[in-house]
């Protein structure tokens, strides 16, 4: 159950820092609406890494449906445009 007080409560705030847990932060109100909430970094750093896990498998969806819509590329073809990358790269050039 989520803890939800008002904000009128931060003048005691060491009270409300003490009622925020791990997965469960304290939500506050303002004039009877939803307004802020207090939770660990812990729980910051966790939604980061589940938002860059979502984006990630997102590019990977779209680069799977690229490959059904439009064909694959070779293990050939990769190696080969990777080996030019890492040629251009080598002599200086600018690599795009």
């Amino acid at each position: 159950m989520p803890t939800i007080a008002p904000v009128s409560d931060l003048r005691n705030y060491g009270q409300v820092l003490d009622q925020v847990r791990e997965g469960a932060p304290v939500y506050l109100t303002k004039n009877g609406r939803g307004e802020y909430s207090i939770h660990r970094i812990e729980d910051d750093e966790e939604f980061a890494r589940a938002k860059a896990m979502v984006k990630l498998l997102t590019e990977l969806n779209k680069g799977f449906l690229s490959g059904e819509e439009e064909g694959w590329f070779s293990e050939k073809d990769v190696r080969a445009h990777f080996r030019k990358k890492r040629e251009k790269l080598s002599s200086g050039e600018n690599v795009t």
